[in-house]
């Protein structure tokens, strides 16, 4: 389920905010104290920031709170074990990017699978060699890093980015109304950029992590292979435009928004084609489909 921060700040991410990030900040999650202290003094010789969770909750809540750049995270530990919390944190949107190192002493197949299968870049064995530990992090730190400044990217330039991962399809051999067929999963929002954040709630009227329905309707006509043109929406004088970019290498829809001005497109038209801005609002709403009625009541001529 999606994961939403406990409203009232812990002290510890206050603290461990504070001090010089130079080298990143890591969330340990580990129910062994001996294992905590290991991992805790290294990271810290090595110049990172280190913040600490013995059990899921707390793992969840300082997850949110803090938006580590890397989480280590203990497998097998009571109550919500480490598969549970990584399943949470991939599916909120606030926290999806955040790269997952499992630490486990499973090494059988089935275990290793569903660390990845959980949302996990990569795992390590125990007992936990610390000069391992710290490759495998500055690797996908980086790969990391280089994926957000991309998305911050498009954002600077005015277009901002959604990643949509589709309802999983019921296998045909289920029955609509057998007892034993899965649920399929929601349609859910992977990650999206900031701008992304502001932009959809206020075009379609939705919360932030939701998918609004006009969106996924279009998406699902993607999915189905039928051609589809930009969707857009209006709000006042701003249109908001969605356009499909493709598939990513984890099978889910990208789609990068924009907004159009009213009042931008008419200049550039006139910029264009040379014209008068009376003639440039003339054909911006011909081209937006309206009669010669309707132009003259917004413009407020014959």
């Amino acid at each position: 389920m999606p994961l939403h921060a406990h409203s009232r700040p812990d002290p510890l991410i206050g603290e461990a905010l504070q001090q010089p990030r130079s080298a990143g900040l890591v969330l340990i999650v580990d129910d062994v104290p001996d294992n905590l202290a290991v991992l805790h003094d290294a990271l810290d010789a090595a110049g990172y920031t280190v913040l600490v969770a013995t059990d899921g909750h707390t793992a969840l809540k300082r997850a949110a709170q803090a938006d580590p750049d890397i989480v280590l995270l203990d497998a097998v530990m009571p109550g919500i074990d480490g598969f549970e919390v990584a399943r949470r944190l991939k599916a909120g949107p606030e926290t999806a990017h955040i790269p997952i190192i499992f630490m486990t002493g499973l090494t059988d197949t089935e275990h290793v699978l569903a660390a990845f299968d959980a949302g996990g870049v990569d795992y390590v064995t125990k007992p936990i060699r610390p000069p391992e530990v710290l490759a495998r992090m500055a690797a996908h730190m980086l790969a990391a890093r280089q994926a957000r400044q991309a998305r911050n990217a498009l954002d600077a330039y005015g277009h901002a980015t959604i990643a949509v991962r589709l309802p999983d399809a019921a296998p045909a051999a289920q029955r609509p109304d057998s007892v034993d067929a899965a649920p399929a999963r929601p349609a859910r929002l992977v990650w999206q950029t900031p701008l992304a954040r502001q932009w959809l709630p206020a075009y379609f009227n939705t919360p932030p992590d939701a998918v609004p329905p006009e969106l996924l309707a279009w998406l699902q006509s993607a999915a189905d292979g039928r051609d589809v043109r930009p969707l857009s929406t209006s709000t006042g004088a701003r249109q908001l435009v969605a356009t499909l970019q493709g598939r990513t290498v984890d099978d889910d829809w990208l789609v990068v928004l924009r907004e159009v001005n009213d009042a931008a497109t008419v200049q550039a038209t006139m910029q264009a084609f040379g014209l008068t801005l009376r003639e440039s609002e003339v054909l911006y709403w011909v081209a937006k489909g309206k009669t010669n009625r309707d132009i003259g009541d917004i413009l407020g001529s014959s």
